[in-house]
């Protein structure tokens, strides 16, 4: 035992083992073989205001307990990866002002300085894979951004591409998200996982979903029909060993879609003021989703908020198939 409700994880304590801190919940859950999900926390420092943050974080625990799982909240505090996080610290992160983004490439500078840090989809896979947790549960997907291959007028492309398509492509966990966020290019996104080796695999629609909106234009390569068929590919290709991820999308729930007819407009909008105002690199995606969400006077909030909850009960459907 290192903390309060705390305990270091098992094997040789080496690499990122060695700055791991599991819960006492969540380690006897991997013990004793029952179904836990990783969530990242990003979305509470990142994604919504306080108390909608602390809300959305409670919310997605109580819905992955509802399914029959454990929730294990991922996030950096004082130089350790906590791998399960308590009330306490849930509502001590969703009041922090200032809190750092973390991704693969800053996950040591996170951990080498004081306080608080959120993890992205990348540093949740890693201390996930490192716990021995097998289903992640987020919002949605970074990728390849419109304009990173090609710019506009002879201009070179900003190559921006997100870290996420990688660490899929390294870590063998199974994602469950709501697909790419339309602002991104989802054709060249798709290809992108496609030759990086990821299986994308959405259940119950023909067409990868667009976050905000259940269909995004693009065809998915695999369809299943339920929740349990999503979970039997997933066994199946985590038995294979093959070293990358899988990503499963879930669709926005219908009744609280932004249709991708009135998204895709809202977004040309908001990237073209983008444009004027010279936002871009990393400021770019939280600049495009606050004047998205004012475009949309509230509606892509929503849809975000019940897409999270989604997920979160979906990737708890897979790990207690997983399980059992």
């Amino acid at each position: 035992m290192t903390a309060r409700g705390t305990r270091e994880p098992a094997g040789d304590g080496g690499g990122v083992h060695e700055f791991l801190r599991i819960a006492d919940e969540v380690a006897a859950a991997l013990r004793d073989g029952r179904p836990v999900v990783a969530l990242e926390s990003t979305l509470i420092s990142h994604g919504f205001p306080y108390p909608e943050n602390l809300a959305i974080a409670r919310d997605s625990e109580t819905a992955v307990r509802e399914h029959g799982a454990v929730p294990a909240t991922v996030a950096i505090r004082d130089g350790r990866l906590l791998v399960g996080l308590a009330p306490d610290d849930l509502e001590s992160l969703a009041t922090t002002h200032g809190v750092a983004k973390v991704a693969r490439p800053t996950l040591a500078a996170a951990l080498s300085r004081g306080g608080w840090g959120a993890t992205t989809v990348s540093a949740t896979m890693i201390a996930a894979h490192a716990a021995g947790i097998a289903v992640f549960a987020t919002g949605g997907i970074g990728g390849v951004h419109r304009g990173a291959l090609t710019g506009a007028s002879g201009v070179p492309g900003s190559f921006d591409i997100s870290a996420d398509l990688d660490e899929l492509a390294r870590t063998d966990v199974i994602v469950v998200c709501a697909g790419p966020k339309l602002i991104l290019d989802v054709p060249l996104t798709v290809e992108a996982l496609e030759t990086r080796g990821v299986p994308l695999v959405t259940i119950g629609s023909d067409e990868v979903p667009g976050f905000w909106a259940r269909r995004s234009g693009v065809r998915s390569p695999i369809v299943v029909a339920s929740t349990e068929e999503a979970a039997r590919v997933a066994g199946t290709h985590l038995r294979l060993a093959i070293g990358t991820g899988m990503l499963v999308c879930a669709p926005v729930p219908e009744p609280d879609e932004v249709p991708r007819e009135r998204i895709e407009g809202v977004i040309k909008r908001a990237s073209a003021e983008a444009a004027t105002a010279g936002v871009r690199g990393a400021d770019l995606t939280p600049w495009l989703l606050g004047r998205i969400a004012d475009l949309t006077e509230g509606a892509s909030v929503q849809a975000n908020l019940s897409l999270v909850r989604n997920n979160a009960r979906t990737a708890a459907g897979i790990a207690v198939a997983l399980a059992s």
